[in-house]
């Protein structure tokens, strides 16, 4: 498993804008909104979180990266794992994007089933997720106050249902049921 070294960055007062504008100025970029999951390493119990920052990295091979900050509580279990899920949730998911945001982690897996993927990573059995990416984590690297993690996606499924989306600070619905561009 590669990682890199941290990537440096100037600080706030070197930029000309403090972090609560920044912050504000990526809340203009809507995204979507997923829960990650593993096993924890160190205690064998089930771990998961809500993040927004997920994107793709590759086709081939099939690729995918997501972000966790060095202050989480979680991070602790990522970096000691080498499978997680990726869940995108659908619009229908609000309360499960706020269970998976705050609390410990048995509270986040209240009223949950946890089940296992096809390659062995701890998953959710929730039949309206949008999508889910099976992955073996192939790299970390630091960057500023966040780890970045990549995947190898092993296995992935997905359905036609609505994402839900976080934009602005908050979580919002994706508004239309009909593709912008036909074809």
């Amino acid at each position: 498993m590669h990682t890199d070294t941290a990537v440096s960055y100037t600080s706030p007062q070197d930029t000309g804008f403090t972090q609560d504008y920044f912050r504000s100025a990526l809340g203009r970029f809507p995204t979507g909104v997923t829960v990650v999951t593993t096993r924890s390493a160190i205690s064998n119990e089930p771990v998961g979180l809500t993040v927004s920052s997920f994107n793709s990295v590759s086709l081939n091979p099939p690729m995918v990266l997501w972000s966790l900050s060095k202050t989480s509580s979680s991070l602790s279990h990522f970096m000691q794992t080498d499978r997680y899920v990726i869940h995108v949730l659908s619009a229908q998911q609000l309360a499960l994007a706020k269970q998976f945001a705050y609390g410990s982690q048995p509270q986040r897996f209240q009223g949950c089933t946890p089940t296992t993927s096809p390659a062995g990573a701890l998953m959710l059995d929730d039949a309206h997720f949008a999508a889910w990416f099976d992955c073996r984590c192939v790299a970390r690297h630091e960057a500023g106050d966040h780890i970045v993690f990549i995947g190898q996606v092993e296995h992935c499924s997905r359905q036609l249902l609505q994402p839900l989306v976080y934009h602005a600070g908050d979580f919002d619905l994706t508004p239309s049921t009909e593709p912008l561009a036909q074809g």
